[in-house]
């Protein structure tokens, strides 16, 4: 089972700490100093499938030199501003790569391993894109 710890500091300002002790800092946008929470779970999607989509190439023996994943949301206007549609974009370098096997890997990760996509596709729409960075 997953663990997580929220610490207040002060004003609007907090840390958050893993099972494993790792912390991230979070704020609203008028502190300045941290991640706004709603922008963590586009963080959370991102970074599951990162870490799927790694690791799908490396067993395809098609390891990447690079990736990078934009995330962007588009949130109802009204309280409790829920997301509606997420969008990530991936950037991805590697030897061997194929069009084929990008999209495959990035496919498995939403439709089978990603937790946090699985989690919240029942009220967010997710797409995504990518292109291959010769």
């Amino acid at each position: 089972m997953g663990t997580a710890t929220v610490k207040w500091i002060e004003g609007k300002q907090f840390v958050g700490i893993d099972s494993t002790r790792h912390s991230v800092v979070l704020s609203t946008p008028d502190e300045g100093v941290g991640i706004k929470p709603s922008e963590l779970l586009l963080l959370a999607v991102a970074s599951c499938s990162a870490v799927d989509v790694v690791e799908i190439l490396s067993k395809k023996r098609m390891p990447i030199l690079s990736l990078e994943i934009s995330s962007s949301g588009e949130q109802d206007a009204d309280p409790p501003w829920t997301f509606r549609k997420i969008h990530l974009h991936f950037k991805i370098s590697g030897q061997g790569l194929t069009e084929k096997a990008v999209a495959q890997a990035i496919q498995l990760s939403h439709e089978k391993y990603c937790s946090v996509a699985a989690t919240i596709r029942a009220t967010a729409e997710i797409t995504t894109d990518f292109e291959i960075i010769r």
